[in-house]
């Protein structure tokens, strides 16, 4: 089973016809939907058919109870999200390019505590993005589970998520914060991995860059008696993208799913990137 730890929100998206026309009108399509990296990560599983559970808080709210039921019904394990406070949102400003920026108000997201050892019973792979690690009490609970999990032998995963996150963070905190964490697999796309140094990541994991529609760089620990390896792996090509957002929670999902991932990176990001065109190409749940 994969395990992600992190938020549940309510995306609000805006798909913007065009330039922000600053104080005044902008024409735009604007939709609500169910947000939050680890819980994208999560329903993508689960609609690919693999046991999943999501670790979270939501708020003791409409919002939150829907949310939490929308992760249900796309078959993610949901006993042991909390519930208490009120539902974070996001704003998520989709340009004419499909390139996106987001606006966040994380609230009960940062809030969850009293972790559990049996959060990880019958999981094989625990996924953290770093929006889970540096705010709040959610920071301590995912530091106590990623302790657990490789108590268990539980394969740890992270996603490095935002530039702006590792800026305001500090650069180096989060360099030591990953490295102390000793993760199994590290996911980032392009401009996180080159703000963190691919070579400043930990040199016994497996580090997944992805690169939009350009092929992903993996780089594969060394071996017994093999150096690290890095190579590419082509993307399926797609045409008329009209929004990325949660294609590389998707990816994320595709990959960590795949059975043997860790011995057989290279058709795991296959899968990854199959997993990815299925929500640029509007395959949502």
């Amino acid at each position: 089973m994969l395990a992600t730890l992190g938020d549940l929100v309510d995306d609000i998206v805006v798909q913007l016809a065009g330039p922000i026309n600053v104080a005044t009108d902008t024409s735009s399509i604007i939709l609500r939907r169910r947000g939050g990296s680890a819980a994208n990560v999560a329903a993508t599983a689960g609609v690919l058919g693999q046991p999943v559970r999501f670790l979270g808080q939501v708020g003791a709210d409409a919002v939150g109870a829907a949310l939490v039921a929308e992760l249900k019904a796309a078959g993610v394990d949901t006993q042991f999200v909390h519930r208490s406070g009120s539902t974070g949102a996001i704003v998520v400003l989709v340009a004419p390019d499909a390139e996106r920026s987001m606006l966040t108000d994380r609230r009960t997201c940062a809030e969850l505590d009293d972790p559990r050892p049996e959060w990880l019973d019958d999981v094989t792979t625990l996924h953290v993005p770093l929006y889970s690690l540096i705010e709040g009490a959610t920071a301590m609970t995912a530091a106590t589970l990623i302790g657990w999990a490789h108590d268990r032998d539980v394969a740890v995963s992270l996603d490095l998520s935002s530039t702006a996150l590792m800026t305001e963070a500090g650069l180096d905190s989060v360099r030591a914060l990953v490295a102390r964490l000793r993760p199994s697999s590290v996911f980032a796309n392009r401009s996180e991995v080159d703000m963190y140094g691919l070579d400043q990541l930990p040199a016994d994991a497996i580090a997944v860059v992805k690169n939009g529609p350009d092929p992903a760089l993996i780089r594969v620990p060394p071996g017994a008696n093999t150096s690290a390896t890095t190579y590419m792996v082509p993307a399926t090509g797609i045409t008329a993208v009209t929004d990325t957002t949660g294609a590389g929670d998707a990816f994320a999902a595709g990959f960590l799913t795949f059975h043997g991932w860790r011995d057989n990176p290279a058709e795991a990001c296959v899968h990854a990137h199959r997993a990815a065109r299925r929500i640029l190409t509007g395959e949502r749940r």
